[in-house]
């Protein structure tokens, strides 16, 4: 067994992952249509309509709105789903901080339900569990590209007579029961910021099969104006939360490249759990038939500290020495200081939910590597592997 890199031996890896993002002569011819045209900001409106229907096309949505962000996606959307201030959203613990600060910039308040064991998703039946005459919504995520079981959560909702709001920041192209995710739910958001598997630097889109929430959405980032109104005819309060042209002409440029590049992260994917479920102590997440296409934004799996002898920070610390990106993942956001002062200052209560599935995944067990290291060859998931199994071997 060769010496660990982090002790002075010679690392599996030297060469770099797939950089990101990709992009070349189509977003360039794009983006030089924009700067000519002179039309750059989002009351342009050339490049920006196409991106929306292509995009809702792809999630088979009738209505898609761009906005600035992935953040004030969600927020815009609990506000077109009519969650005010006071009223309950029901989030996952295990997610970007966005999820639960989104309900909090409108003044309503995140409430902390546990993710399952095998797919770090939402559990319906934690969900259900926790509803209250205040609740008014729920944000199931699809992490690192994998579906929720929106099944279930639509079969909860329908029955308390909720609103859910899909996060798919990580999930572009994912489906459920052979649904693109985004549009199972009432409203779905995007993000588009420098990571995602569909990058415009920031921005994010709002999709929906409902004609009337589109179009309060669409007013919210239009300054609460009525589409086919007078320029200075504001019928409710809103923001100027657009995309720029520039913006739609990368995602324009991105959505050539978004298939190919899924086929060749699932191929990939599909290869690495093969390999990692040779390894005793390490374990992908496990997702059921209804998961019919993951996105793999982020290669999730978990390892057994016990197992191993060998903590996550550790796990983490030598992976990367070997030259494999390992990420830590999440901290819990049922613990997370800024969302539990906020929800005090709003509620007068301090608010401690446990979510020990969640906060065991995130002290203890669950890493991640990021969409790009899945645009390599074989090669590559195999100097995966190989560091995977050098690091367990050594422990």
């Amino acid at each position: 067994m060769s010496k660990l890199a982090i002790d002075g031996g010679a690392p599996v890896r030297t060469k770099p992952f797939p950089e990101w993002p990709v992009y070349g002569e189509t977003e360039e011819k794009l983006l030089m249509e924009v700067l000519r045209s002179g039309k750059w900001g989002g009351t342009g409106r050339v490049k920006l309509p196409e991106a929306e229907e292509r995009f809702a096309a792809l999630h088979e949505a009738k209505h898609a709105v761009t906005v600035v962000n992935g953040t004030v996606a969600i927020t815009v959307a609990l506000l077109a789903a009519g969650v005010q201030a006071g009223d309950e959203v029901i989030v996952p613990p295990y997610t970007f901080y966005a999820t639960a600060a989104a309900p909090l910039m409108l003044g309503a308040i995140p409430v902390f339900a546990d993710v399952e064991e095998n797919t770090l998703l939402l559990d319906p039946e934690q969900v259900e569990a926790l509803i209250t005459p205040r609740t008014k919504a729920i944000i199931p995520v699809h992490i690192g590209g994998g579906p929720a079981n929106m099944t279930r959560l639509r079969e909860i909702a329908a029955k308390h007579g909720l609103r859910i709001i899909e996060d798919s920041a990580q999930a572009v192209g994912a489906r459920w029961d052979g649904r693109p995710v985004g549009a199972i739910g009432d409203l779905g958001t995007f993000s588009f910021q420098s990571s995602k598997n569909m990058n415009a630097g920031e921005g994010g889109m709002i999709v929906t099969n409902d004609p009337e929430l589109a179009d309060k959405a669409w007013s919210l980032t239009n300054a609460g104006r009525i589409r086919g109104g007078e320029w200075y005819q504001h019928e409710v309060l809103g923001w100027n939360l657009r995309m720029t042209e520039f913006q739609a002409a990368i995602l324009l440029g991105q959505l050539t490249r978004l298939e190919e590049q899924m086929l060749v992260r699932e191929r990939n994917a599909r290869l690495l759990t093969e390999l990692l479920l040779e390894i005793d102590g390490v374990q992908p997440l496990q997702y059921g038939p209804k998961v019919t296409r993951h996105a793999y934004h982020l290669y999730l799996f978990k390892i057994d500290p016990q197992r191993l002898k060998l903590g996550k920070r550790e796990f983490f610390a030598r992976m990367n020495a070997e030259g494999i990106p390992v990420h830590e993942g999440y901290v819990p956001l049922n613990r997370n200081r800024a969302i539990l002062d906020e929800v005090r200052k709003r509620t007068g209560e301090a608010r401690i939910q446990p979510c020990p599935v969640a906060e065991r995944a995130c002290g203890q067990e669950a890493l991640w590597l990021p969409q790009n290291v899945l645009l390599g060859g074989e090669e590559d998931v195999r100097d995966i592997a190989a560091a995977f199994r050098k690091v367990v071997q050594s422990a």
